[in-house]
């Protein structure tokens, strides 16, 4: 179902505590890498709970153009693998289609080539493309902001052996390269060498996947973190995706903004999805939190606290923190999230402008944001076409009375449904 929704979008307020149970979709992270394992498996595969949003129906659209045969069987999605040919992939402002499929694309029969939206010429992948190169693929980019982009053609194949690539500017290097590795007769051995890996539990997520599915990874975390992947079959069999954390995180969110109590079913209790620190950090924040029968239940206090904290293994959950850090009454200190300059907008810029747009105090550090307390008003937050930052004006307008958000359509990226879900739980 299509919904059109005001533009800007008035945030609702909530006049009193906010109660309700939401029952999130499947994880955005999680469908990607099932969905890219099922296309380089030696087996059909069935994916139950898959999300369907605007960059998980771009890597379905992509990896059909690429000759992957994928039916949809009620709410499943059923793939049969074939061999991969030469296409032209639209990427939209999706970083794991970009990125993963720029790896994959070195197994195709021929030149595969890459476009998206404006804003992802400005999203990092040089050093994804140095290393294919370094494995023999032949590369032809544009140049951006952020140095090699779109557009793009990558034409293989790929040699096995050793890569190195600095992935400090993103995990998702060393998660297209895991994906890819299974597939090279020679296996792949992938060495980091650059300052620390952002979100390390995605990586480690795409390792669990692939095991789950067959492969055989050694690591090696030490100080030069490395993967050693053999070559072998894939057969990831009938897997069902976990709800998306990251994306229940506003929800939750709302409950500790208002001294509410909102509860997630089917939370899993045990997990690689960054979201699950959503947790400990709402209890430091004056949260209590239950996990019962599958189902998370946080109640929010009276007044929220502030907090000093790194969100580096979790720096999505930054704009969420920083809005709740935003209400507090004491101040926070949010590190290790310089990489966030590179995601869907420079999201450090972005919440600083946006904080002090409605009256606050945010400044930005080398690597995060110091947030002060202060009366906030009313006006327009800009999403800047990034779904977390539309979820973060809606977690302020929850307090602030007068608070509407630009292009709140852009939280179709993750979660079509979110203005809806939103209304209902605050309404």
């Amino acid at each position: 179902m299509t919904h059109s929704f005001p533009d800007p979008w008035p945030a609702p307020h909530a006049s009193a505590p906010v109660f309700g149970r939401v029952d999130v979709p499947g994880s955005k992270s999680l469908t990607a890498r099932h969905l890219v394992i099922a296309a380089l498996a030696d087996e059909p595969s069935r994916l139950v709970g898959a999300l369907r949003s605007r960059d998980t129906d771009l890597m379905i659209t992509a990896l059909r153009s690429m000759g992957v045969r994928i039916d949809e069987d009620g709410g499943d999605l059923v793939l049969t693998p074939g061999p991969l040919t030469s296409a032209h992939i639209d990427v939209g402002l999706a970083g794991t289609v970009f990125r993963f499929l720029a790896a994959i694309a070195a197994l195709a029969d021929g030149p595969v080539s890459f476009d998206g939206d404006e804003a992802m010429y400005r999203r990092p992948i040089g050093p994804l493309l140095d290393a294919l190169e370094r494995l023999g693929v032949s590369i032809e980019a544009g140049d951006g902001p952020a140095g090699r982009t779109l557009p793009l053609t990558v034409q293989g194949p790929a040699r096995g052996g050793t890569v190195t690539v600095d992935a400090s500017g993103s995990s998702q290097f060393v998660s297209a390269f895991l994906l890819l590795a299974p597939r090279l007769p020679e296996g792949l051995t992938i060495v980091h060498e650059g300052g620390p890996v952002p979100s390390l539990p995605h990586v480690a997520m795409t390792v669990e996947t692939l095991r789950a599915a067959g492969a055989h990874i050694d690591e090696d975390l030490g100080e030069r973190p490395t993967w050693r992947v053999s070559p072998g079959p894939l057969r990831p069999g009938t897997v069902t995706v976990e709800p998306d954390l990251s994306n229940a995180t506003p929800f939750l969110a709302a409950a500790a903004a208002t001294a509410g109590t909102v509860e997630i079913p089917r939370w899993p209790s045990q997990t690689s999805q960054a979201g699950a620190h959503i947790i400990a950090i709402l209890e430091q924040m004056g949260s209590s939190t239950s996990l019962v029968d599958g189902v998370l239940s946080v109640t929010g206090p009276e007044k929220l606290t502030g907090l000093d904290i790194s969100l580096h293994d979790a720096g999505e959950l930054t704009p969420t923190v920083a809005a709740l850090a935003a209400l507090a009454d004491s101040p926070s200190r949010l590190s290790g999230i310089a990489h966030l300059r590179g995601h869907e907008t420079d999201r450090l810029a972005a919440i600083a402008a946006e904080i002090t747009k409605l009256g606050g105090t945010c400044v930005e550090t080398r690597d995060g944001l110091v947030i002060e307390p202060s009366p906030l008003h009313g006006g327009v937050v800009d999403s800047y076409e990034d779904h977390r930052m539309a979820t973060f004006g809606a977690i302020l307008g929850l307090i602030v009375p007068g608070v509407s958000v630009l292009d709140i359509g852009c939280t179709s990226k993750t979660m079509p449904d979110f203005p809806t879900m939103w209304e209902g739980l605050v309404r």
